[in-house]
């Protein structure tokens, strides 16, 4: 198929092009490099050196012979370049990577929540709108997150999508109807991703877009089959305090000796997937589109559940570093409970990658052969939920700043 990654430069996106490019199909990367300006912004850059996108697609090209096409192109902003572009290019797929990815990045300022629904929205709105407009019946393959339903204990397992309701009929019968399940989202960022549902929910019912909604767990690991096969194909690595995912940020930690950094109690239980199944799953999407007139088809893109503080421990275990127990800088429940089902990709053939300490000492090498390129100042969360917490945030968990003497 010919398919367009919007965002294939990013970290889900990278890998996932070059995935999908050694299946045999003609990828199209879309991508306005938003997120190598956000280094720049917030003064630090990916653990792993990255090259231009033109040179990684070169070193693609060189290593496999497979052609992969960037253009650049802001489709938040740019909706007639967009527009042109699909009505020329026919795309048979499009995976839909492009948005601002980072909880706490949307919650640093006012500035930063604005870019993000602009960013986001927009860019998913414009999408839909150009498909409906030009009539290309392109199967939209959308990440979402998991983090659209929250973190609170509800004594359920979260359904994949859809939850069936009882609704009491005028004549005082019952009628049942599947509605989506109610989101509670936990951020702007997450915000974002339950009004894309919307979007979805509207453009499918009123247009017979044929729409697949990923909503991701956490991504841990770094290498991919593809990425391994050079050095200068290699993912980016995120270990700030905006950026940097959990697990990833405290096996970084560890390899530089910084403490691990435990925000409130640990007990919130985070959805998990590995890099490499997180592709296969998009491919597994696009093998299984739904057809034109069905309701937005939605997985649970995930395969195990931890406490932070069980991987904290985990790590601490496995390399002997030390846990620094912080102020959380979210507004969160402390402690929750997190029942996921993914039925549909097991069935479909997913053969899930578990935590396994070879995969964790993998990550481990490489942050300790790019530990030169850290800058520990930008370890620390500091992006707080609300003002009211702002006061509490830890700036300095290891004690390197100087002190006064009283």
């Amino acid at each position: 198929m010919k398919i367009a990654v919007l965002g294939g430069d990013g970290f889900v996106g990278w890998p996932a092009a070059l995935h999908l490019s050694a299946q045999g199909h003609d990828i199209h990367i879309i991508d306005n490099l938003s997120r190598r300006w956000i280094d720049t912004e917030l003064g630090v850059q990916s653990l792993t050196p990255m090259d231009s996108i033109q040179e990684r697609t070169r070193i693609w090209l060189s290593e496999t012979g497979r052609r992969i096409h960037f253009h650049l192109i802001d489709i938040a902003k740019d909706y007639e370049i967009l527009k042109s572009w699909i009505a020329e290019e026919k795309p048979e797929a499009i995976i839909h990577f492009a948005e601002q990815r980072a909880a706490p990045y949307s919650m640093k300022t006012d500035r930063h929540k604005v870019y993000t629904v602009n960013n986001n929205v927009n860019a998913t709105h414009n999408v839909l709108s150009a498909l409906t407009e030009t009539g290309v019946d392109a199967h939209l393959v959308h990440l979402g997150t998991m983090g659209v339903y929250g973190y609170s204990t509800v004594g359920a397992a979260i359904p994949e999508g859809y939850l069936p309701v009882r609704l009491d009929r005028m004549d005082g019968g019952e009628t049942e109807q599947e509605i989506l399940y109610p989101t509670r989202p936990g951020s702007v960022y997450h915000m974002t991703k339950s009004l894309d549902q919307i979007l979805f929910q509207f453009y499918a019912q009123n247009d017979g877009r044929r729409i697949t909604d990923l909503h991701q767990g956490i991504v841990w690991g770094t290498h991919t089959d593809q990425t391994r096969r050079h050095e200068q194909l290699i993912n980016r690595f995120d270990y700030d305090g905006d950026y940097g995912t959990v697990l990833n940020r405290f096996l970084i930690q560890a390899a530089i000796g910084h403490p691990l950094t435990v925000h409130g109690t640990g007990g919130q239980t985070r959805a998990f997937i590995h890099i490499q199944d997180s592709v296969r799953c998009v491919e597994l999407a696009l093998q299984n589109a739904p057809q034109r007139g069905d309701r937005v088809r939605i997985y649970n893109q995930m395969t195990e559940t931890h406490r932070v503080r069980d991987l904290a421990n985990l790590i601490a275990k496995l390399t002997g570093a030390e846990i620094a127990w912080l102020p959380n800088p979210r507004k969160e429940a402390a402690e929750n409970d997190l029942v996921v089902k993914n039925d549909q990709f097991l069935a479909l053939g997913l053969d899930p990658i578990r935590l396994q300490d070879g995969l964790l000492a993998e990550i481990m090498d490489v942050s300790r052969k790019y530990a030169h390129r850290v800058d520990r100042s930008r370890i620390p969360s500091v992006s707080a939920w609300t003002r009211d917490i702002e006061p509490t945030i830890e700036r300095d968990p290891e004690g390197r700043a100087l002190r006064s003497v009283s």
